[in-house]
């Protein structure tokens, strides 16, 4: 045999197996690489953790303001209407003059009572004189007692002639001040209703405009029957206390959804519930100051706002933001993280909202920690990655949230 050959065998038969030892190695790696690109990541979430606590309740309604007191300014006389001595839609201090009727004929009213007056007294002044001559001359049997009698009935009805004609001065008075119409209350004066010129009656046409007082200002609005059925039978369950002595705040968002900077507090509550909406009216009083930037009132009467009613506490209630709350097919649920950081169902019942969260009424305890934002890649049993929440992006979802 050629010693070439042999010697090749063992160079060939070693080249062989560090072939497939290379080749088996090879594919150890390779597995064990291909197993970690297949190994799921966590997956990232922000979270929160649930604490019980007494939280406050604020319950929002839809209201309109209304003055506190609008007073028709009316005529209480008859005649031509002079003059008007203010500017319409301003705002007028209590006593100001607001309109002038013509005052002569009333003056020449005055004039007259007072000469019957003045006649009155002088038929007084005789009968008096009368019946001191009489009494005398009666004791002695001077005069007939008829004319005693007589004597004392003229000075009786002088008197009393003089009490009519005192009457019809007062009267005349009265209409003559009655001539000059001033604003019975402090506030904003509507357009007139009689212009210069017109002859004012009773009735509808005596209207002459009105005033309405601003400040203090009303709030109204109403509950309906199922809410107030609600929250007395949650207090009757300890699930919501009032404030002492239904001492309840009220706030309210204007229009443009700026808070007024002024709190008022429930005023008035009605007797009953209205047979046509089936709803309870409130009324809440508020200040309404002058503003030192423009110099006006903020509030008008006949705005619509949002009135919050604060004071109410829900004892040991829990929290979660509204947008950790999920609706699935069989209601509502929230996704847990457990001991080991992994995902977990949770159905919940939820009760109502409170700002940008929602109260939680059964599936949750204090502890817990609940994801609030990257639940729509979660599963059951997936490992979860607790990453801190974006500022801008917390704040964006507040903001529509509480817009909602």
């Amino acid at each position: 045999m050629n010693n070439s050959t042999m010697g090749s065998r063992p160079t060939r038969l070693a080249i062989f197996l560090l072939f497939w030892a290379v080749m088996f190695l090879g594919g150890c790696f390779g597995e064990d690489e291909q197993a970690a690109q297949q190994a799921p990541k966590p997956t990232p979430a922000t979270v929160v953790k649930v604490v019980s606590k007494d939280a406050p309740v604020a319950t929002e309604f839809v209201g309109k303001t209304a003055s506190s007191r609008r007073v028709e300014v009316r005529s209480r006389i008859e005649g031509f209407l002079q003059s008007r001595e203010y500017e319409e839609g301003t705002l007028v201090q209590e006593g100001q003059v607001m309109f002038q009727m013509d005052r002569k004929p009333f003056e020449a009213q005055l004039q007259a009572a007072k000469a019957e007056l003045g006649q009155q007294l002088a038929r007084q002044t005789t009968a008096d004189a009368d019946l001191a001559r009489a009494v005398p001359l009666a004791k002695k049997d001077a005069i007939a007692e008829r004319e005693l009698d007589y004597a004392m009935g003229n000075s009786r009805s002088a008197a009393a002639a003089v009490e009519s004609a005192q009457a019809k001065v007062v009267q005349a008075e009265l209409n003559l001040g009655y001539t000059t119409i001033h604003a019975p209350v402090t506030g904003l004066s509507s357009f007139a209703k009689q212009q210069e010129g017109a002859y004012i009656g009773f009735g509808s046409n005596s209207l002459l405009t009105y005033v309405a007082r601003i400040d203090p200002i009303w709030v109204e609005f109403s509950i309906s029957e199922n809410l107030l059925l609600h929250s007395q039978k949650s207090q009757k369950e300890g699930l919501y206390v009032p404030p002492a002595d239904q001492q309840y705040e009220v706030e309210i968002i204007l229009a443009d959804g700026t808070q007024y900077p002024e709190v008022g507090r429930i005023t008035f509550a009605d007797a009953s519930l209205s047979e046509e909406t089936g709803t309870f009216l409130l009324r809440a009083e508020l200040p309404n100051p002058l503003r030192k930037d423009s110099g006006i009132r903020q509030l008008r009467p006949g705005q619509f706002v949002r009135v919050n009613l604060k004071g109410g506490v829900r004892p040991n209630a829990i929290l979660v933001p509204q947008r950790a709350v999920q609706q699935g097919a069989k209601g509502s649920f929230v996704w847990v993280i457990d001991a080991q950081n992994k995902a977990e169902f949770r159905p919940i019942s939820v009760g109502d909202w409170q700002g940008d969260e929602w109260f939680i009424t059964a599936g949750l305890k204090d502890g817990e920690t609940v994801v609030v934002d990257g639940a729509l890649k979660l599963r059951a049993g997936v490992e979860v990655e607790i990453v801190e929440p974006d500022a801008k992006e917390d704040e964006a979802a507040a903001q529509t949230a509480k817009a909602q």
